[in-house]
């Protein structure tokens, strides 16, 4: 039993940190094997040191970001770029590039040597055929919360912005290299795992540390690091973490995507302290919600609260930066989104220039 998490541990306000998945690709833009060489076998620059990690396949790279200081969104976007910039020049002085996406078009399952560390090796085997073709790449933002009861609320209340977050984010329409008629085609793969997808409301800390011990003490997961909802009180780092967008080759993007996940959690906490009961959504329109936004991206029209009607993704964006004073998921709407830029260039150019278009 991993006794790290910890209520104990959620004691601080609003702190964030940013991991990115990416893509380590060859000369012609295309995933491959570069994560043992990477991680392992090469000295990697300072600011990388214990923040960088390879997932389940040999082409798929993780970073994090260092701690950064509660509502300092400008120290966050330097580290970002920090930190970015370093594994590219990490990466490029052995040969390899990087890009970025949900998944990447060219990426075959099949085709891809999938990691030998045991961790994913136990997965595969417990797994199997969803986690072999899981070719996918996120961006998980953390925001501290300093009560462990506000961070499961929080967290159960945040559900309801999610679908708004992957739809601005969809970024993933080629899967095995073709077209799926999706827009995050990377949140319905990823959705094949168990543990995934929108989480139920929890009451309690307590409540969501008893499920966790007895996911752990069962067997069903190795570690708590192998739930992968949406949304998690994360119970050894003391944050919320928010793990609904696709992977971004624009830093700028992520950017924003952290500015308005950063201002939900500090909106929400605050709610918490005036002593709000909360919504309790149900599981059923918070999965319709989803599906919409990943089905049609930055297009979707999501269902109101009450359930009532459907509403354009431009006019909640809208209500969301006036009520929250953000600004960002604004510019990402009112540009052209990921998913419908895939499509373009591959369209116009090929995938090719497609593929090139990715790398950072």
């Amino acid at each position: 039993m991993d006794e790290r998490g910890s209520a104990e541990n959620f004691t601080r306000m609003g702190t964030l940190g940013i991991e990115e998945e990416f893509y380590v690709v060859d000369e012609h833009n295309r995933p491959t094997s570069g994560t043992d060489e990477l991680v392992y076998e090469t000295e990697p620059p300072a600011i990388l040191e214990e923040r960088l990690d390879h997932e389940l396949f040999k082409c798929v790279i993780e970073t994090q970001t260092p701690t950064i200081e509660a509502d300092d969104l400008d120290d966050a976007r330097e580290q970002l770029n920090a930190v970015r910039d370093a594994l590219v020049d990490h990466a490029e002085s052995h040969g390899y590039g990087i890009a970025a996406a949900g998944l990447h078009p060219a990426a075959k399952w099949r085709e891809l040597e999938h990691a030998e560390k045991p961790r994913y090796r136990s997965q595969l085997d417990r797994i199997q055929y969803p986690q072999h073709r899981n070719t996918t790449a996120g961006l998980h933002i953390h925001v501290g919360v300093d009560d462990a009861d506000k961070a499961v609320w929080v967290a159960n209340e945040i559900r309801w912005h999610l679908p708004i977050l992957l739809a601005l984010s969809a970024n993933s329409p080629y899967w095995n290299g073709f077209d799926t008629g999706l827009h995050s085609a990377r949140a319905k793969i990823f959705e094949a795992l168990p543990n995934t997808g929108v989480p139920t409301a929890f009451d309690s800390y307590a409540d969501f540390d008893d499920f966790e011990r007895t996911m752990i003490e069962t067997g069903s997961i190795d570690d708590r690091g192998e739930l992968w909802y949406d949304v998690r009180p994360h119970s050894e780092l003391g944050t919320v973490e928010v793990r609904t967008p696709d992977g971004q080759a624009d830093p700028e993007r992520v950017m924003a995507f952290v500015e308005y996940t950063h201002a939900l959690v500090t909106d929400l906490a605050e709610r918490f302290e005036d002593g709000e009961n909360g919504r309790k959504h149900r599981r059923e329109p918070l999965d319709e919600n989803k599906w919409r936004a990943i089905r049609h991206g930055q297009d979707a029209d999501l269902l109101s609260r009450d359930l009532s009607e459907s509403v354009p993704l431009g006019e909640l964006v809208d209500r969301e930066c006036e009520r929250l004073g953000v600004t960002g998921i604004k510019e990402v709407f009112d540009a052209e989104s990921g998913a419908h830029a895939q499509r373009r260039l591959r369209d116009e150019k090929g995938m090719d220039a497609l593929c090139e278009s990715l790398r950072l």
